[in-house]
């Protein structure tokens, strides 16, 4: 039988932001609810966690749409030019034989998005229904989730070094299209519904007895 204990059970209250753990009663005999060592708030749990995580989600999942089906970047050549959407230009990288590129591509701006939308929305489902079943692989997969999300901008970081580095504008200019704007906002609308889970939530569920 595991002796484990969480941090509530000792009576104690992990700072979000510093990771200092402190006593509720040494908070209270100071009538004071901040961190003693770097003043944030604390709380036993995120203030309206899921709530908040939810908003931020669905925006993202609702803006994921015109990410992929309008243009995100225009190469203007001879004053003449068709825009792109992230798919029409992995299938163009594909047909110019770039598949590593291509690939890269596909997996960081398609595949990675769609997968962390759907992460969170499976943890945030999860914590609601209460299940207590693969805590710890929900706990590993809210991590990487978190590691994964950040590299989901390298088609808002390729344009960018490429608007930088086209300089010929009597021959050719790049713009951005409002499906840059939009998959840049499904971007760090997922990372701040990430960052505003409180994964500790998965471990309030009390295991189930069996008789």
């Amino acid at each position: 039988m595991s002796t484990q204990k969480t941090a509530a059970e000792l009576g104690a209250i992990g700072c979000h932001d510093c990771g200092l753990l402190v006593s509720e009663q040494f908070l209270e005999s100071r009538q004071s609810h901040h961190c003693p060592r770097c003043r944030a708030p604390m709380h036993r749990r995120k203030p309206l966690s899921l709530a908040k995580s939810w908003a931020y989600l669905l925006a993202a999942a609702i803006l994921y749409i015109p990410a992929n089906m309008m243009p995100i970047m225009t190469v203007i050549s001879f004053g003449s030019g068709a825009p792109d959407t992230i798919m029409s230009g992995v299938i163009h990288l594909a047909a110019a034989g770039q598949y590593p590129i291509a690939l890269l591509v596909f997996i960081a701006s398609v595949f990675v998005p769609l997968l962390k939308i759907g992460v969170l929305a499976y943890l945030l489902v999860s914590v609601q229904w209460n299940l207590a079943a693969k805590r710890r692989q929900r706990t590993r997969m809210y991590r990487m989730t978190e590691l994964i999300g950040r590299w989901s901008m390298i088609d808002i970081f390729m344009i960018s070094i490429l608007v930088a580095l086209v300089k010929l504008d009597a021959i050719a200019t790049i713009e951005a299209g409002p499906g840059a704007i939009a998959f840049a906002a499904v971007v760090v609308l997922t990372m701040i519904a990430a960052q505003k889970f409180d994964p500790r939530l998965i471990w309030d569920v009390k295991e189930k007895t069996v008789k």
